[in-house]
Order: C-alpha cells, then sequence, then structure tokens
C-alpha cells in the first residue's frame, strides 16, 4: 500500500489563506523586477473576488482565464474560487474557432484575458454565456523599470493594441479596487473547483471535473516530494504554462502549499530561463522534455550558474532517455521522471530523490495513490509483475468525471479506477514504465495534440479528400504530427499550402510538421481510417512521399 500524508478538507482556496498566514512577508511571486508577497497575494486575490461579485458571478459560475504565467493568472484562479465560481483555463494560443468550441461547452460567464488575446475572446462570445470580460496587460505587475521599458518594446513589436472599455469590458485593475468579497456560499470538498478541458479516450475535447478536494489533495502530494526538506526556503521556476494541469499542480499549487517563491516567466525563452537561474538561484525547476532539450543545446549554457538548482522534474510528455542524461551531464543536475493526466490532478506517479533510480521508469505511485496494470482485453483483471496491460490509478487526486459527458466518464471511470489509456507494466519493485499510449494522442512540446482535431480542420480544406494525422519523433519537440492526405479528384494543393491553412485554423502546436500526399488511406472493412497502419508503415519507413 502507498504511504499517506494528511491533507485539509477544505476548499482548494484555503491553502492561499494559509500560506498567507504562515509566510505573510516571505515572497510568494518574482515577476521582472516585482515581488509579491503571500499576503499581498492574498489581498488582491481577496479583492479580485469582491469585484468578480460586483460584476454579477454566482456561486459555481464559470470563469475562463485567457492567461500566460503571471500574478495576474494567480490572482484571477485564487479570486475566482473565492468568489464562489469555477475555474477554466484556456491555452492562449487558442484561435477564434477553439475557444469559442470550448466557452459555449464550458458556460463561462466571465473571462479574463491579456490584452494580445482579447479580439477572439470577443469574438467567441456569439452563441455563449459569457456576459463580462476583464483585461490586462502583461506589465501590469511588472517592477517599475520594466513595467516603463516594456510598452517602448512591445509597440515596436506591434503588441501594444488599443484598448477601449466599455459596460461589458473591464481593466484588471479597475475590478481590483472593489472591497474584498465577503463569504461565499459554503463550498464542499467535493464540489467542482476546475474544469481543465482534456481530450480524454477518445480525442473529443472535454472538461475534467477536478474537485477542491482533488486538487487539495495533489497540490500536498505533489509538495510531500520536497529535495530539500531540511531548508523551508525554498523557490521554483514557473515557464511551464499554469493553464496546463502539470504546472498548475506541480508549480502554483503545490508553491502555495510549501510556502515556495515562484520565478515566473510568461513563456519559455531559452537564455531568459538561463539568465533568470543564473540570477535568482531557484532550488527547483519544473520542465517539460523539449525544455530539457534546449537548455542543454544552448551554446552559452556553461556561461550560467545552474548549481543552485537541487532538483528538476520533468512532465507532460514522455522524457527521452538520450535528452536526460546530455542534461545532467551537461549542467550536472539531476532530473526526475514523473507521470500524471488532466483526470488525476494530474500528478500519480514520480521517481524518488533518493534511493532506486530506474531510466525510462515513471517512479512509483504517490502518497494515497493505488496503481494496477489490467489486461487489455477486457480490463478486468489485474496482471502480475512485467506483464504489459493498461495502467488504471485511485486515490484522492482522480477527478469527479467528464462535465456534461456521462458516456465518457463511465468509460474512463469503473469501480472506483481511473483508466488511463496508457499501456504500462510494473516490475518487482513497483516502479512503473509506459511502453505506449493505448490513446493515438500525441504530445508536442508537452501539449496534447487529437489527430480528430486536426483531421477535421484538414477535411475542412476544399481540395483534401481525406486526411489521417501520427505522431512521429521529434527531437526538439518530443513528438510532432505527420499528416497524409488524399487529393479530390482534380484537385491540387502543395504541402506548404495545407500547412499554411492549418495555422490560419488551429493552435501552432497543433500544426502538422509535415504533409505526406498519397492515392488512398488504409481502412477497416467498415471504412474506418487505420491510423495504427499508417504508425507502422512509418516506422517500417514506407510512410509515402511528398509532393
Amino acid at each position: 500500500m502507498p504511504h499517506t500524508i494528511a491533507y485539509p478538507e477544505r476548499p482548494l482556496q484555503h491553502l492561499l489563506d494559509e500560506a498567507a498566514a504562515r509566510f505573510p512577508n516571505r515572497a510568494a511571486v518574482t515577476f521582472f523586477g516585482r515581488d509579491l508577497t503571500f499576503s499581498e497575494l492574498r489581498a488582491l486575490a481577496d479583492r479580485f473576488a469582491g469585484g468578480l461579485r460586483a460584476l454579477g458571478l454566482q456561486k459555481d459560475d464559470r470563469v475562463s482565464l485567457h492567461l500566460p504565467n503571471g500574478p495576474q493568472f494567480i490572482i484571477a484562479y485564487y479570486g475566482a474560487l473565492k468568489a464562489g465560481g469555477i475555474v477554466v483555463p484556456f491555452n492562449p494560443l487558442y484561435v477564434e474557432r477553439e475557444v469559442a468550441a470550448q466557452m459555449a461547452d464550458s458556460g463561462a460567464t466571465i473571462a479574463v484575458t491579456l490584452d494580445l488575446f482579447v479580439d477572439r475572446v470577443r469574438a467567441a462570445r456569439v452563441g455563449s454565456r459569457l456576459g463580462h470580460i476583464v483585461v490586462t496587460r502583461i506589465n501590469e505587475f511588472f517592477g517599475p523599470l520594466f513595467r516603463m521599458l516594456y510598452p517602448l518594446r512591445a509597440r515596436r513589436q506591434g503588441q501594444w493594441p488599443a484598448l477601449s472599455f466599455d459596460a461589458t469590458s473591464h481593466a484588471f485593475a479597475r475590478v481590483l479596487e472593489a472591497a474584498p468579497v465577503g463569504a461565499p456560499a459554503a463550498q464542499r470538498p467535493d464540489e467542482v473547483a476546475v474544469l481543465l478541458y482534456t481530450g480524454g479516450t477518445t480525442g473529443t475535447p472535454k472538461g475534467a471535473m477536478l474537485t477542491h478536494r482533488n486538487l487539495v489533495a495533489n497540490a500536498h502530494q505533489s509538495a510531500s516530494w520536497n529535495p530539500n526538506p531540511s531548508n523551508d526556503v525554498l523557490s521554483i521556476v514557473g515557464v511551464v504554462p499554469f493553464f496546463h494541469s502539470y504546472a498548475m499542480t506541480a508549480v502554483m499549487n503545490g508553491s502555495i502549499v510549501l510556502g515556495r517563491r515562484m520565478v515566473l516567466l510568461p513563456r519559455f525563452e531559452t537564455e531568459v530561463v538561463l539568465k533568470a537561474i543564473h540570477r535568482y538561484r531557484p532550488t527547483q525547476f519544473a520542465g517539460v522534455p523539449t525544455m530539457y532539450n534546449a537548455l542543454c543545446s544552448h551554446p552559452r549554457v556553461g556561461r550560467y550558474d545552474l548549481r543552485s538548482i537541487l532538483a528538476c522534474t520533468s512532465g507532460a510528455a514522455p522524457l527521452p532517455p538520450e535528452v536526460q542524461s546530455r542534461f545532467e551531464r551537461t549542467t550536472g543536475v539531476p532530473v526526475i521522471e514523473g507521470y500524471g493526466l488532466t483526470e488525476a490532478s494530474p500528478i500519480t506517479h514520480i521517481t524518488p530523490l533518493r534511493g532506486l533510480h530506474k531510466p525510462g521508469s515513471i517512479g512509483v505511485p504517490v502518497p494515497d495513490t493505488d496503481a494496477r496494470i489490467m489486461d487489455l482485453e477486457t480490463g478486468t483483471h489485474v496482471l502480475p509483475p512485467g506483464e504489459i496491460g493498461e495502467l488504471v490509478i485511485r486515490g484522492p487526486q482522480v477527478m469527479a468525471g467528464y462535465w456534461n459527458r456521462p458516456d465518457e466518464t463511465a468509460l474512463t471511470l469503473r469501480d472506483g479506477w481511473l483508466y488511463t489509456g496508457d499501456v504500462a507494466r510494473m516490475d518487482a519493485d513497483g516502479f512503473f514504465f509506459v511502453v505506449d499510449r493505448k490513446k493515438e494522442m500525441l504530445i508536442t512540446g508537452g501539449f496534447n495534440v487529437y489527430p480528430r482535431e486536426v483531421e477535421d480542420v484538414l477535411y475542412a480544406h476544399p481540395a483534401v479528400l481525406e486526411a489521417a494525422l501520427i505522431g512521429i519523433r521529434d527531437l526538439h519537440r518530443g513528438e510532432v504530427g505527420k499528416a497524409f492526405v488524399v487529393l479530390r479528384p482534380g484537385a491540387r494543393a502543395t504541402a506548404d499550402e495545407l500547412i499554411a491553412y492549418c495555422r490560419e485554423h488551429m493552435a501552432p502546436f497543433k500544426v502538422p510538421a509535415t504533409v505526406v500526399f498519397r492515392e488512398t488511406l488504409p481502412k477497416s472493412m467498415i471504412g474506418k481510417v487505420l491510423r495504427r497502419v499508417l504508425a507502422g508503415e512509418e516506422r517500417a519507413g514506407i510512410g509515402g512521399s511528398y509532393l
């Protein structure tokens, strides 16, 4: 049985209140020349909650966040919870079509967005319940010098849009002028705190309902993995986006539990990250495999002092052994791999910091978590060590289900166990190894890409008759998409044209890296395109030809 830890049966926002009570004057956030203490962060979240209530937010209303990493994300996240709302994080890179679909499904009534994304949020209001939009600029919480200089650079790059406000759009700073919120309607641990969208078992994005209990438990499970338990002054680089479940728990919520300072960066730029580590001396770094590959490949990595880091964690995608060994050899910093999925808040496994390490392993279950390997055919028989089957998980971090998707919930949650869709094995020491993905989802740069969504965009092109997408290995991003296309009779198109079309209709990380044209696609007897056959042909080196 896994060991257990104690975690409070209280709403998620209480984590920030408790941190402010324990560490009132300790820096919670460092962001481009400005520090915010835990007590300041709590006060801002309280005022933002009051502002949301003044805009009409009711208990269980959804608040969508379209923000990069920065104090605004944390303030809006905890402020929405304090106001009694449910948080719906969005990937800010989503195009209008993607924003509109998720906005309509979630039923969000208030959106909080960066100025650069406000136009697509406004366009997505049509057909949704969205009533108010709160807008911030990235430099709003910069230190004085950075705050003054940033607009000059942004204007030169065309990234300083003019803003106008009306009865339904509001400046972030004005919302913060509200009085702190009074006590909202009582929230129980089993109520939903966050709707986090994922592809689940079918690849169709749906909202995983993560409860207060799920997220509080997983924050404490994450915090139990501490590289320096004798030193209570910890800090971590927060560059993996908080809208992703990995960073939301392992960096943001986990840091608030530990009283750990977050050195926040809104996007990954290799030299900016190296400079931040050199300057701020963080004790931890959380990244995805592509980040580790970029950091150790940087030609000037040797100029920066990375010795403050005690350990790095890697998540969101499989960590190639060659990337791990090269990073550790180059920097002298160990990288520990973990595993999780959105439906589990997300952390379920992590490699121990001390003791036995096994290359290629995702480690062992975190506290209070059970994991098994079940047979692939029926999913009802527990397999012994060494046998390959589907990884299933049970623990307090497992979601309540999918938002308005009882059929999908029934497929994924069975008899209290979460069926992950990942093919894995467990060895005699209790270490788990992911062998392959049962799902056909691919992970590029740490982000999930669902073939059906990309194929739907390709099918919308007038020259395309059929399309299928598979993942192929990529040294920099882990995986990238490779699209196989059959053109309509008499139609003509080039690979570059189809890739450009995809760029217009989906987020950049979803766009296929290559397009291959074929006369036919392999199909089953009922006409279903067989992606697994295409993947097999790719491995065999017969994946088609370019036009």
